[in-house]
């Protein structure tokens, strides 16, 4: 192709994404009509030159393209993200700034997951999060109202949304509420599931999502040097078999092969189960 047509293909290209904003390559090629396969070319190479920006998130299998200055246009697509991501980002966005320490462990996973999303940055060596429109700037002044807030009492609407950087919030809570909070997550969930992130650290398995977090399992989308698989956890010392075939089933629906984590050793008679199928090819019905 020459050079000449390759050049107005980009700046076609260039063109679509000024017009319509951030976009999948599929959409992209059906508009300069031509295959997805050459416009993912095109696309890459623009990225290259630093003249468009790829999406961390990705819809099906592929990143949304964008122009630098429409990082705020990607939030229409944040009906993509999975679940908790979506949790985490609706918080972000009602409260601005959050605070990393006080956040759900599942929180803290998927604020650091939608990097289009949550900006972190630090402050007294404290790792905080911002929503993108948000200017780091705009958390020093309103951390001082919080400050002074004592004085002024007439802000107390703005204390409540910023919740987050009130460190006298604790004392003043109610024992109600405190029970509330304890019961949400409690410190023994944190333990766990913290015990199951260096696990996989310690394995070289890269977290991918969060499927489901509760105070006796967590499942999580894992990846490792062959590829991706299913992680269950459990938050026991003896699994039973009813405990792999519940493994077994969450992997099916994902098409993926699964691994299995837990406090302990499976029962005598899981162990000798597993053993035992190892070489078994089929189980044949006989006629």
């Amino acid at each position: 192709m020459p050079t000449q047509d390759t050049s107005k293909i980009k700046e076609k290209i260039i063109f679509i994404l000024k017009t319509h904003g951030p976009g999948l390559p599929v959409h992209i090629a059906k508009k300069i009509e031509s295959s997805t396969l050459f416009t993912s070319a095109f696309l890459s190479e623009l990225a290259s030159e630093k003249r468009i920006k790829i999406s961390n998130m990705k819809i099906g299998n592929s990143p949304l393209y964008y122009l630098p200055g429409q990082e705020f246009l990607l939030e229409k697509s944040s009906h993509y993200l999975k679940s908790k991501e979506k949790e985490a980002f609706a918080l972000l966005k009602e409260r601005k700034f959050l605070r990393d320490s006080q956040q759900d462990p599942a929180i803290r996973v998927a604020l650091r997951e939608i990097k289009d999303f949550a900006i972190p940055f630090k402050k007294d060596e404290e790792i905080f999060w911002r929503y993108p429109p948000v200017s780091e700037e705009e958390f020093v002044k309103e951390k001082k109202l919080v400050s002074v807030k004592e004085i002024k009492p007439e802000i107390k609407k703005i204390e409540k949304t910023l919740d987050i950087f009130n460190t006298s919030e604790k004392r003043g809570r109610t024992k109600r509420t405190q029970k509330k909070k304890i019961s949400k997550t409690s410190q023994k969930e944190r333990n766990f599931f913290n015990k199951v992130k260096e696990f996989l650290t310690e394995k070289s398995i890269g977290l991918i999502d969060i499927i489901s977090f509760s105070r006796n399992e967590i499942i999580l989308r894992a990846k490792d040097t062959e590829g991706e698989k299913i992680v269950v956890a459990y938050n026991k010392k003896r699994i039973s078999d009813n405990d792999i075939i519940k493994a077994a089933k969450k992997s099916a629906e994902f098409d993926l092969p699964y691994i299995v984590f837990s406090l302990g050793e499976p029962l005598k008679k899981v162990r000798e189960l597993i053993s035992a199928t190892k070489n078994l090819h089929s189980i044949e019905k006989l006629k």
